[in-house]
This record gives structure tokens, sequence and C-alpha cells, in this order.
């Protein structure tokens, strides 16, 4: 397997040059390495050790805040998987990151993925980090969410979609989804339900596979 020999040449090559932290955030003070800056960087030292990375996006999860302005933002998180692929015998190492970004237009998605590709380069090849903090040049002042307590319909809702699982897989997903849910709006009484409803559910289904 020669990707693991390559990504270490590719350690060292940056070890030698470095990368330069050519942006500012002006409003918190600090410099700081933007993608564009690992893109190039890595442009002519990739093929040189043989290395294509290949992106592939695992989930989105986007909601709507605002500022402190009243202007709308989307708040995306991307979780996203590279693999690091030798050219020549085609062996690979995966990488698991992900992304956060804040945007006042449609590019919060874009932004998102491309932290998530700056952060697995960061961490694969041992780019030193302090200070490098942030992908933009801008920090969003975001109003905190007003947390309100689920009603009881949206906790009987939660609860029935929790027991509809047809097996324990799907009962882990629709659990974790209720719970983030309740969780987000520090409702104390809907997560115990929830969680009771899970335990509930997971009995009923081992009790039909014995």
């Amino acid at each position: 397997m020669k990707i693991y020999k390559a990504i270490s040449g590719v350690q060292q090559a940056l070890s030698e040059d470095g990368i330069a932290k050519n942006k500012e955030n002006k409003m918190q003070g600090y410099k700081f390495r933007g993608v564009d800056d690992i893109y190039n960087a890595l442009a002519s030292i990739l093929p040189e050790h043989g290395v294509v990375i290949l992106p592939r996006m695992l989930s989105r999860e986007c909601i709507e805040r605002v500022n402190q302005k009243g202007t709308a933002l989307f708040y995306t998180t991307v979780e996203a998987e590279f693999d690091f692929v030798h050219t020549e015998d085609g062996s690979k190492h995966t990488v698991k990151t992900y992304g956060e970004a804040m945007d006042s237009g449609d590019k919060s998605t874009n932004k998102a993925m491309s932290a998530a590709y700056k952060y697995a380069c960061i961490q694969s090849f041992c780019i030193p980090t302090e200070g490098d903090n942030d992908t933009e040049n801008t920090t969003h002042e975001i109003t905190p969410i007003k947390k309100t307590k689920l009603t009881q319909e949206e906790i009987i809702s939660g609860v029935k979609y929790i027991f509809e699982s047809k097996d324990e897989k799907e009962l882990k997903e629709n659990y974790t989804k209720a719970y983030k849910y309740a969780y987000g709006q520090d409702d104390k009484l809907a997560l115990e339900q929830f969680t009771l409803a899970k335990d509930q559910r997971k009995t009923q289904l081992e009790s039909k596979n014995d």
C-alpha cells in the first residue's frame, strides 16, 4: 500500500515549504489560511506524490438563524468523507470530518464543504493551525434561539414516530432525530418520554427476534 508513504511525502513537502496565513479576520484580529491557500499549496504537491483526494458528502443539515441586524443566516453542517487514493496501486485511506459554515445567501453549503476539505487536509498532513479557526474573513453575530417546550401533540407525535421503527437500525435513527429536537429545546420531559419509548420499542423488537 503506497498511499501511506505518499501521505508522508506530502507531509514532508509541506513542512519544508509551509502554507502562509495570508487571510485576515478583521473582526477578531487574527490571520488564517483560507481553503484556496490549501488548494494552491497542494495543487502541485499531490501529483508529485501520486495522491488524489476524492470527496463524498454523507449528510447535510441546514438551519435558518437570524443575526443581530435581523438578517437571515443559513447555518449548514456537512458530514464528509475523503478518500486519499494512490494513483499507482489504488490503495487508499479514508478520512471522515465535518464542515460548518454560515452565509446570508446561498453559499453556506459550499463553504461547509470547503471547511470539511480544509480540515481533512490540515489533520492528515499535519499543517499547523494556531490562530486558524475559521474559513471566512467575517464573523457572524447571531441572535440566540428562543427555546420553547414541546407541545403535548409534538411529544405524542415523537413517541409515535419512535414506535413506528421497523428494526433496531431505524429505531436508532428515529430516536436520534426526536432526541436532538427535544434536546435543542431543552425539554427534559420530552427527552424522558422519547427515551422511554425507545427502550420499550427496543424490547418489542428484541422479543420478535427471539
